[in-house]
């Protein structure tokens, strides 16, 4: 081996050592610029910061504290919509629609009918009640039988009995109070079977049809009155005519 080939390795070992000591260099003058470290520090913030949030997100998926709270309200609403709806199944099972306030209406008529600001003249006019010079809206309907003779009165609803008694121009009178806000009125009555207190079951016989001073000019008659909440209601928009 010549001197040539031993010069070589020694050679390449001295550039390995030089290329080390660069790249060291290199590292520590990269390091020693002022912008480094706050980049690295940035950085690696940045990737913490990161890990905790997939970190929390995950944890709060497993939990859902919320959702169970939502559950606990849920079960509750649903309760109470059973519980009404168990009240409308008793009302519908007890029938209680409103029904004629007559034991039997085909042996009936309407004499004076309801007063209707929305009907045309010509009914409006006769749905007047004529009290002297005075004319009034009627605010119910008036059943009479064609040969003017007595006939039972029912109630339309049960209910309680809050008025029975007689009244200077209306004759004897009963009103019953129902659910709702709702009150049947029975004037022009005669023979009154309930007092104020009684609970009476839809289709009682309260009372017989008889006369009033107030509409003496109809005879004997049943003067039939539905309010809701205090405000008189039609009372054919809640009858079935063919009762």
């Amino acid at each position: 081996m010549n001197e040539q080939d031993k010069q070589k390795p020694l050679e390449e070992a001295s550039g390995l050592s030089r290329s080390g000591a660069a790249k060291s260099s290199g590292w520590k003058r990269l390091l020693s610029k002022k912008w480094v470290s706050p980049a690295f520090f940035m950085a690696a913030a940045a990737i913490i910061v990161t890990i905790m949030w997939l970190y929390q997100g995950t944890d709060k998926s497993e939990v859902k504290p919320a959702d169970d709270e939502s559950a606990e309200v849920s079960d509750v609403t649903n309760t109470d919509e059973a519980v009404a709806d168990e009240r409308t199944l008793e009302v519908i099972a007890d029938g209680e629609t409103l029904q004629w306030p007559v034991v039997d209406r085909s042996e009936l008529e309407i004499v004076l009918p309801h007063y209707d600001a929305d009907a045309p003249s010509e009914e409006r006019q006769q749905a007047l009640l004529v009290s002297g010079t005075t004319f009034m809206p009627h605010m119910g309907i008036d059943l009479a039988r064609p040969d003017n003779a007595a006939f039972d009165v029912a109630a339309a609803m049960s209910g309680k009995v809050t008025v029975a008694e007689q009244h200077p121009t209306n004759g004897y009178i009963v009103e019953i109070a129902h659910p709702d806000g709702l009150v049947t009125v029975y004037q022009s009555l005669s023979e009154i079977n309930v007092k104020v207190g009684d609970e009476v079951k839809q289709g009682t016989l309260i009372a017989k049809a008889g006369r009033s001073e107030l509409e003496k000019d109809l005879g004997v008659h049943l003067h039939f009155e539905v309010r809701e909440n205090g405000t008189p209601v039609n009372p054919l928009a809640l009858l079935d005519e063919e009762e």
